[in-house]
């Protein structure tokens, strides 16, 4: 089931209204290897010689062009038709995603700048346009090699190597246009709080809001039947409303929340008037869900959860970060709730919101996890830091995202074990994110050289359930650093201690099979049957450690040269479903 407004494609499924333009497909392309496009006027006068399929990047087979080698600077531009009747609105440009940096002019005039491969951003290119004729848009993508950038799985040097993949540059999600009034609905945070049965909303509103008489309905229903109306005066820019949710149903108040059994959803509309003028109608949604930790276990709704997750990197062959289609991200989602997994771990990557919208709508829980950056300096920091925090705000408000990933594997905070800037850079982005969104679990360090942390969490890919028990037969030996992990990689950082997290096993497994190209983690087992005992001796280990209360399979699809998927890059099963659920049971 839907939500009350859901269009197909539509790139931002959270926020949504019905007059948009789509700017994906064909645009004109070139690369600017000298860097001479900015001094020779390619904002007028673009001399790209090549076409693309936006928003997929040239480095795809999907873009038309499929060429890896890695080029800094590359242009794009197209017309776009501004009908007539849309005078009086303002226009923005909205970018779902550009790699690394984006530099935007319309009809030769610059409109902006952002930096940062994986946040959404938005120009309002009203004062550039001409209604009523065809207006050009030219955009200059600007990427590096450069490891201070947060890149994830994007390989710095030429060729790929270990898990680090065919980088990606420019364009990577939809390009969009959309009409709105100048006095308009910027954004709403969205809080939900099961235990007072309420939702708190924050409003931003746009515009002149001098001399109006403005006010804003907030209409929210429940499975097709309204649960409130509310309406409030506008005086200011930013204003808030708890609204209450006791409302008559059939059943206890739990049925409404949102669980991975039942993912229900709200539906929220935004309307606001100037008098009797309608000026802005926006569609969203949220769910009634809670996640918080006691006695060592993580809860949903004040309940223990145990999380079956499954390690996703969200690549495609034909065209890598970039979902080909909505119906490949529901293929995806399927899947992993078809072989017994309640949960994913988005892994480097911050993925597309329409795939966050179907985890929403079937109620997949999320881990979401911000790209590394590679080396620690002043401009990784910053880099990281803002780009972070963008992303805590765009996806604040899907239920489905239970805990946020800033770090992994102390990937660009390579000496944090005995470092203090590089532990205080942990703790920093803990308590920021924590500052905004105090809702959900954070994850200073995924797999190991925890600092402040909401879960403890452990990656190892040891082969052998026996070994894996022996390893973990005291918990104590485990949280006070005396058994390290992969090249002697410890729990905590110096001068970190436990104190009762959850325990997650967040990464294990990575088994691949002998007679495939590539690598995994571990001996490559020979046969199909010996693939399964190990996958079935190793999960049967880890749930009989009753201390770990979840884990993060590694990992639902075979990427580039990494072979250690549950399913091919085709998204073909190794072996039969009904092993694979087998594992997630019990």
């Amino acid at each position: 089931m839907t939500t009350k407004m859901y269009i197909k494609d539509y790139p931002r499924p959270q926020f949504v209204r019905t007059e948009w333009t789509n700017l994906n497909g064909e645009w004109s392309f070139g690369f600017d290897d000298q860097d001479v496009g900015e001094q020779n006027g390619w904002a007028e006068r673009f001399g790209g010689d090549r076409k693309i399929a936006v928003p997929f990047t040239y480095e795809t087979k999907a873009s038309g062009i499929g060429e890896e080698e890695h080029h800094a600077h590359i242009w794009y531009r197209r017309t776009i038709d501004i009908p007539a009747a849309e005078s009086g609105k303002r226009t923005i440009l909205h970018f779902q995603a550009v790699d690394y940096v984006a530099k935007v002019w319309v009809n030769g005039r610059f409109v902006g700048r952002h930096q940062g491969g994986y946040s959404a951003f938005s120009f309002d290119i009203t004062p550039y346009i001409v209604y009523g004729e065809s207006n050009s848009v030219t955009v200059k993508a600007e990427d590096s090699m450069n490891a201070a950038q947060p890149r994830g799985k994007q390989r710095w040097v030429r060729d790929s190597f270990e898990c680090f993949y065919v980088q990606t540059t420019g364009i990577w999600q939809t390009v969009w246009l959309e009409y709105v009034s100048p006095i308009r609905l910027e954004q709403v945070k969205m809080t939900p709080d099961i235990d007072k049965r309420t939702v708190k909303l924050d409003y931003h509103v746009e515009g002149d809001l001098s001399g109006s008489d403005l006010r804003l309905e907030t209409i929210i229903s429940l499975k097709g039947h309204q649960v409130k109306r509310v309406s409030l005066a506008i005086d200011r820019a930013w204003l808030q409303l708890e609204v209450d949710l006791l409302h008559e149903m059939n059943g206890p108040w739990k049925m409404c929340y949102w669980t991975p059994e039942s993912p229900n959803l709200y539906d929220v509309e935004f309307i606001l008037y100037r008098g009797d003028e309608k000026l802005d109608h926006v569609y969203s949604y949220f769910g009634m869900r809670k996640i918080s930790t006691r006695n060592g276990q993580v809860l949903l709704n004040n309940e223990p959860i145990y999380q079956r997750l499954l390690l996703d990197q969200g690549y495609w062959p034909e065209s890598h970060l970039t979902p080909p289609s909505e119906e490949a991200i529901l293929r995806d989602i399927d899947a992993i709730l078809e072989m017994g997994y309640n949960g994913v771990r988005k892994h480097m990557k911050v993925e597309d919101a329409r795939f966050l919208y179907w985890c929403d709508v079937k109620g997949v829980l999320v881990w979401s996890e911000m790209a590394a950056t590679f080396e620690f300096n002043d401009d990784a920091v910053q880099n990281f830091t803002s780009e972070w925090m963008e992303v805590v705000r765009q996806y604040y408000n899907h239920p489905s995202i239970i805990t946020w990933v800033p770090f992994n594997e102390s990937w660009g905070i390579m000496n944090i074990a005995t470092d203090r800037r590089q532990q205080a850079f942990t703790e920093s982005i803990y308590h920021l994110t924590k500052a905004f969104d105090p809702t959900r679990l954070v994850v200073s360090n995924d797999g190991w050289e925890h600092t402040v942390s909401d879960i403890l969490t452990l990656h190892d890919y040891v082969e052998s359930g026996a070994e894996f028990l022996e390893r973990y037969r005291d918990k104590d030996r485990i949280v006070n650093n005396e058994i390290a992990f992969n090249n002697r990689k410890y729990a905590y950082a110096d001068g970190y201690r436990y104190g009762g997290q959850p325990i997650i096993l967040s990464e294990f497994g990575g088994v691949a099979l002998k007679n495939e190209i590539g690598w995994g983690y571990g001996n490559q087992e020979a046969s199909v049957d010996s693939f399964v005992k190990r996958l079935q001796d190793i999960h049967r280990a880890v749930k009989q450690t009753g201390y770990i209360v979840g884990y993060c399979y590694t990992q639902i699809t075979d990427v580039q040269q990494e072979v250690n998927g549950l399913l091919t890059e085709e998204r073909a099963l190794k072996v039969p479903l009904e092993v694979v659920r087998g594992l997630n049971g019990g």
